[in-house]
């Protein structure tokens, strides 16, 4: 039993040193010759570490590009420390990174930093997300107005919507795209889908996020509606959902 706890005591010593280059080198370690292997160690530290930087730098590309190189190895130094990966899959690890920023204090003075980089783990849910057929627009035209308004309108596992009170994707695309108009100071919605093999994000109308949320809920096209409000622009919303293939089923009760 004495074994084990020392054993166990040994293995959190070398797991919490990986992530902490401040740490002192775990003691007993010894390669396979029976010799220390503090230097060998080290390297498999310093390894470790960038290959997590480098993972949240090509999970979030706009955020790295805003703050710049510099500051986004400092940043991402202090999250992989602050929160080691869960899973040993990689496209799964930065989902706190946002969150994180926000706390950042040299960083409060970009207040839309946290939600562009919300948007990028979106967009790479997205892409993970599985696949679903979608809808047959004519299975929705023909249904009457009573039985459209009971109806629950299933989007596809790959539609995320973002709802920020920050230009959030005006952002991202300046950012990302060379000659992208300059952001603009008002919320944005922002709706992702995935009509083929690549996310694509979306900026909604007024009301629209209000009425994919509400789809994303589970509630009836007619509640749905009544939380879009009196500006909402149902036609052009409804045509990108067709369109960009993110409704995969209608549920009709009789």
């Amino acid at each position: 039993m004495q074994h084990k706890e020392a054993l166990s005591l040994v293995e959190a010593a070398f797991r919490a040193g990986l992530l902490d280059g401040s740490a002192p080198v775990p003691e007993g370690l010894l390669d396979g010759a029976g010799r220390a292997a503090g230097r060998r160690y080290a390297v498999y530290r310093n390894n470790v570490a960038v290959s997590l930087r480098e993972a949240l730098e090509a999970g979030f590309p706009a955020v790295a590009r805003l703050i710049g190189p510099e500051n986004f190895a400092k940043a991402a130094g202090m999250f992989l420390r602050a929160a080691p990966p869960r899973s040993p899959l990689m496209m799964h690890y930065g989902a706190g990174f946002a969150e994180f920023l926000a706390g950042l204090e040299p960083l409060k003075g970009l207040g839309y930093l946290p939600d562009v980089a919300r948007l990028e783990l979106l967009l790479r849910q997205s892409y993970h997300a599985a696949d679903a057929p979608a809808l047959d627009p004519a299975r929705l035209q023909g249904l009457p107005d009573e039985a459209l308004d009971r109806a629950r309108l299933v989007l596809a596992p790959s539609v995320q919507l973002l709802r920020s009170a920050w230009p959030v994707l005006s952002v991202y695309r300046y950012t990302m795209s060379p000659g992208s108009p300059k952001p603009q100071a008002r919320a944005e919605d922002v709706l992702i889908t995935r009509p083929g093999f690549d996310p694509a994000p979306h900026a909604l109308p007024a009301g629209g996020g209000a009425f994919v949320q509400a789809l994303l809920e589970g509630q009836p096209f007619g509640d749905a509606l009544a939380a879009a409000g009196a500006e909402f622009d149902l036609g052009a919303t409804l045509g990108l959902l067709l369109r960009a293939g993110a409704l995969s089923d209608i549920e009709t009760h009789h």
